[in-house]
């Protein structure tokens, strides 16, 4: 007997369904390999903290990155997650004919609390083997920065977790500074 295999939807199929209203036009989902995933609502803790980021990235980019909220990334043909933030190379018509792609993303932060296995064992492969340079995963359980640098096929070979105390620098800006503590400070 043949094992049954899953059918895996693309990005096409998955913006089909959003067209023919398969998917409703409200749904909180993304597409990662093939599946379509259920997102979280987001808690406000999460928004606070997505907020607090959002403002602090914004004011230091001074024209050297746009700054992306909950909009989807094109990783494949099969997979279209929505981080949290990214900080994108800006473009001159603001990513108007497509999503951005991982050539275009300078940092990707995921902000996690109830999604936090989601995004280590499957979003964060996911960026590694799509070439990311550096992804945060603000992880609001065990109050930590986790900084993931050097991707590879099965995710990344360098992480660096920071705590209270510590402060946080995008690789490719060192003069921005985020202090952990103050992303858990309630």
């Amino acid at each position: 007997m043949l094992p049954q295999k899953q059918h895996r939807f693309s990005v096409t199929d998955y913006y089909r369904m959003a067209e023919t209203g398969v998917l409703h036009a409200d749904a909180r989902v993304e597409l990662l390999d093939g599946q379509i995933i259920d997102m979280s609502p987001i808690g406000p803790f999460h928004g606070s903290v997505t907020k607090q980021l959002l403002q602090l990235l914004a004011a230091a980019a001074r024209g050297r990155w746009l700054v992306a909220v909950q909009d989807p990334l094109h990783l494949d043909d099969h997979s279209e997650p929505e981080p949290d933030l990214m900080l994108l190379k800006p473009v001159p018509d603001f990513y108007r004919q497509q999503h951005p792609r991982p050539g275009d993303v300078l940092l990707l932060i995921e902000i996690a609390d109830t999604t936090l296995q989601t995004d280590q064992e499957i979003k964060l492969p996911a960026y590694g083997q799509a070439g990311l340079a550096e992804v945060w995963i603000v992880n609001l359980v065990e109050e930590r920065l986790e900084v993931y640098r050097e991707p590879h096929f099965t995710g990344y070979g360098s992480k660096t977790v920071l705590r209270a105390g510590d402060q946080a620098s995008p690789l490719n800006f060192p003069d921005v500074v985020v202090s952990v503590a103050a992303l858990f400070r309630r």
